[in-house]
């Protein structure tokens, strides 16, 4: 059995606040463990259950966020950027189940932790179909491309609600429950990671009852920024189509394809953000 391992921060037990994530942050020190023994938890879950290949994906910032020596010697790693696929690097080659760790809820969300989608600073919106999609549906839709269903996300109660909206049968392993954007209520790091660590275990042992997520092509991208300045930059891109002042849309047949797109508008809108200078 081979089991594929995206793993993000916002998502991890004790995690609310941006000095935490970001690698200038007075505590990202102390996250980078924390999300370390949590990515390692789900590990040896796949692996209590039989995995013979583990493959984890650091998924959060310029990942180049885990610590090795906390991780499990039989997994291997993927790090640093830039990456084509992001935070589904990996999946080009099909795994028997995926599991999403320490991911957060989409752009918006109530009692969501740190909410965002890809880009906190630039993106409020992103709809494939005329539906909204979160970093979990976006992930989970590339791994469904190569046939890979999802297995398991972890995170705060509404991004495990959210996944669970999105995707059916899901295993979750909800670690802490928000109570604004940047508070919440926490489990123990170390249940926490006894949590997930079974979470995973069902996951991988299950994981004939879950299904890769689909959508039917063609696929039309819609992005929404925070302003006009932001899609004006999007919009270079090309093959877009401008729809009003924040939206842009980007039509095509390919799940790749759109992914892609999705990221290099994500990227072009940092050239919309205002840059102040001091006199």
């Amino acid at each position: 059995m081979k089991v594929y391992i995206s793993v993000d921060m916002e998502g991890i037990a004790g995690i609310v606040h941006a000095d935490q994530v970001r690698s200038d942050g007075q505590d990202y020190q102390r996250a980078r463990e924390l999300m370390s023994e949590e990515t390692n938890a789900a590990a040896l879950g796949a692996f209590d259950a039989g995995a013979k290949e583990v493959l984890i994906n650091d998924s959060h910032g310029d990942m180049r966020n885990l610590l090795f020596d906390h991780l499990d010697p039989r997994v291997q790693i993927i790090t640093g950027s830039l990456k084509p696929f992001s935070m589904a690097q990996g999946t080009e080659r099909r795994y028997d189940v995926a599991l999403f760790v320490g991911y957060h809820a989409g752009m918006g969300a109530r009692a969501g932790i740190l909410d965002h989608t890809y880009s906190s600073a630039t993106v409020s919106e992103v709809r494939v179909n005329d539906r909204v999609l979160n970093e979990t549906g976006l992930n989970a839709l590339v791994c469904g491309s190569y046939d890979t269903p999802v297995g398991l996300v972890t995170g705060d109660e509404r991004c495990c609600e959210e996944a669970k909206e999105l995707l059916g049968e899901v295993e979750t392993a909800v670690v802490k429950w928000a109570i604004s954007r940047t508070c919440a209520r926490s489990l123990h790091p170390k249940e926490a990671c006894q949590v997930i660590r079974q979470a995973a275990k069902r996951a991988a042992e299950g994981r004939a009852r879950f299904r890769p997520f689909r959508m039917d092509p063609p696929y039309r991208l819609q992005m929404r920024f925070l302003n006009a300045g932001m899609a004006d930059a999007a919009d270079v891109m090309p093959g877009t189509r401008r729809i009003d002042g924040l939206h842009v849309e980007f039509p095509t047949p390919s799940v790749h394809d759109l992914f892609r797109a999705m990221l290099a508008m994500s990227r072009l809108s940092d050239a919309g953000i205002p840059t102040v200078r001091p006199k």
